[in-house]
């Protein structure tokens, strides 16, 4: 149906940037939300940014003022920019994306993930 790929993902030292990118591909009549999640060891999974449709975002207050979503709709695509990364950011970083395919199927899929890691 629909894959997505991250990429940026890396080893940075606390206080530098990193962004990640994620392609969408697949029959896709419309896509209303992108986002970033992610997950640490014996952690559940966090939300890190959303964008919606309307161009709203969302971001919680851990990542607020550092993390930066953005979204290229003629690419089907959507960046996190991170910014002052710190030791507490590493995890497994998920892209996701829900709409609608051609077949007007709704659809809500993952990609495979991109590991940061942040040292002190």
């Amino acid at each position: 149906q629909v894959q997505l790929v991250e990429s940026g993902g890396g080893l940075v030292q606390a206080g530098g940037s990193l962004r990640l990118s994620c392609a969408v591909s697949g029959s896709i009549f419309t896509i209303n939300a992108m986002g970033w999640y992610r997950q640490a060891p014996g952690k559940g999974r966090e939300l890190v940014a959303r964008i919606i449709s309307g161009g709203t975002t969302i971001y919680p207050d851990s990542v607020k003022g550092r993390f930066t979503i953005s979204r290229d709709n003629t690419k089907n695509s959507v960046y996190l920019q991170m910014n002052s990364l710190k030791s507490e950011d590493t995890a497994v970083y998920y892209c996701n994306a829900e709409g609608q395919l051609l077949n007007l199927r709704p659809f809500n899929s993952w990609g495979p993930g991109t590991q940061v890691s942040v040292s002190s």
